[in-house]
């Protein structure tokens, strides 16, 4: 086995990459680039019924959108049947593995005899010694292994540690189906040894299977990948994480206005820690992370947590860099669609003046479209609840004055300037500069919370802003 790292993420196509498989993929990149290996893609669609084209362009555009980048082309598992037909006909010729000829009924039949016994339902092992000779005619048979009966099977885990199956739990199970159809089981194992993978990263729900594959390995005599078995996500009430906990498809995060970055760093907190860093860039996460630190422990799902460490990767993030995701997310937002319409140069440059002021009250890129649209919105601007309310009679005065003070502005229009004259303006009258700043918010923006006034006034400009104001005395 090669010294060079090559995990492997292997979602099934039967619907969206779902955020359990997200994390799974993260932690197989991060171990790969955190070592200097190679993360593969493959594409578990053996399920012909369930699974979707549709499926797998929605698992490569999840993965695209988080940045999760894998090397190669992705690999589809049933393009490979044929291989792993090949290794299955070898195990019989080497005496690991045997054709079995039982119908339907007479599998079902021993079953049932087990279950009476207080059983657990295992097959039988009746074909194992029977050459097929004995074959009935014209029935094709089923691929079984020769599952050791005897002893331990030992999957030594760097999340779960040494885990023991005995081995007379294991049965001979099929690895090809008399349809010539190979197994889940047996095809994964033929792909992770073919493709090189030498380190197995995935759910804790596969750590039995992690046993039949190991009597595969040993029955080719092919060297067993190191395995990590990783717990589930539950929600909030210690439950698996299901469709009622949010457990929602990856482009639902892009749509609530998670940037890809904040949702890795909350999934990566997920069942594994740095010290106490809560707050991590994807370099960090590269540089720090070790498979053997996951937790044993299943992690909780937590929107109000992920909420949180979004609004502190959308202020701790450059102005311009937060201004292209938030312009190349508006098709996916709620409301997005009508700014991106509306998006000219003149407006592009006013939204990224604006940018420092609107992330300081945003913690979702939906929370930034509604802090943003005072800039789209036109004249006169409808004002909500509270905005009106503030314009009373003794506001509406005050106004008036503040709106004389702006339009003597001289020379240069900026947030200093404009805070200057309102400040003089307010001392002359004897104001409180919030009894002033207050009016002046809700005829600028329609609302009666924005990012400060001054900035508004300096990202709005001279004759838009003395315009909104001009609205509301008129």
């Amino acid at each position: 086995m090669s010294d060079k790292v090559v995990t492997r993420f292997a979602p099934s196509p039967t619907g969206y990459l779902h955020i359990g498989g997200a994390r799974t993929a993260l932690f197989n990149w991060l171990y790969a680039r955190h070592t200097g290996g190679t993360m593969l893609l493959r594409i578990e669609d053996t399920d012909r019924e369930r699974s979707t084209e549709a499926a797998t362009a929605a698992i490569l555009d999840g993965l695209t959108w988080l940045g999760l980048s894998w090397d190669g082309k992705a690999v589809s598992q049933f393009e490979r049947a044929p291989r792993h037909r090949e290794v299955a006909e070898e195990l019989v010729r080497m005496g690991k593995a045997y054709y079995a000829y039982e119908t339907p009924a007479e599998l079902e039949a021993m079953r049932e005899a087990a279950r009476a016994k207080g059983l657990p339902p295992r097959y039988n092992g009746q074909w194992r010694d029977r050459g097929p000779s004995e074959a009935p005619a014209g029935v094709k048979g089923a691929i079984r292994i020769k599952a050791p009966t005897e002893g331990v099977t030992i999957v030594n885990d760097r999340v779960q540690g040494e885990v023991r199956f005995p081995n007379k739990d294991l049965d001979d199970f099929i690895i090809l189906r008399s349809d010539g159809v190979p197994t889940y089981m047996h095809a994964v194992v033929v792909d992770d040894h073919d493709m090189g993978v030498t380190h197995i990263i995935r759910g804790d729900d596969h750590l039995t299977n992690a046993a039949r594959q190991t009597v595969i390995y040993d029955a080719m005599g092919w060297d067993v990948p190191s395995m990590s078995h990783i717990p589930l996500i539950h929600g909030a009430d210690g439950a698996k994480l299901s469709k009622r906990h949010g457990a929602l498809g990856v482009e639902a995060y892009r749509a609530m206005g998670y940037l890809p970055e904040a949702l890795l760093n909350y999934l990566a907190r997920l069942g594994w820690s740095h010290g106490d860093d809560e707050v991590m860039s994807v370099k960090d996460m590269v540089a720090w992370f070790d498979i053997g630190d996951v937790n044993k422990g299943a992690a909780r799902f937590d929107f109000a947590k992920l909420e949180a460490l979004n609004g502190v990767h959308m202020r701790k993030m450059d102005d311009q860099a937060l201004f292209d995701i938030f312009v190349a997310t508006l098709p996916y937002l709620e409301g997005g669609p009508t700014i991106a319409a509306k998006l000219d140069d003149r407006r592009k440059a006013q939204l990224l003046a604006a940018m420092p002021g609107l992330k300081e009250r945003a913690k979702t890129l939906v929370e930034l479209v509604d802090g943003a649209a005072f800039l789209f919105a036109e004249r006169p601007l409808p004002l909500d609840e509270k905005a009106a309310g503030l314009l009373n009679a003794d506001a509406r005065a005050i106004l008036r004055g503040a709106h004389g003070a702006l339009s003597a502005v001289e020379g240069d229009w900026s947030a200093a300037s404009a805070e200057a004259s309102i400040r003089d303006f307010a001392q002359a009258g004897g104001h409180k500069l919030g009894a002033v700043a207050q009016p002046l918010r809700a005829a600028l923006t329609g609302r009666s919370t924005s990012p400060g006034v001054f900035d508004v006034l300096a990202v709005l400009g001279r004759q838009e802003s003395l315009a909104r104001i001009g609205d509301q005395i008129d």
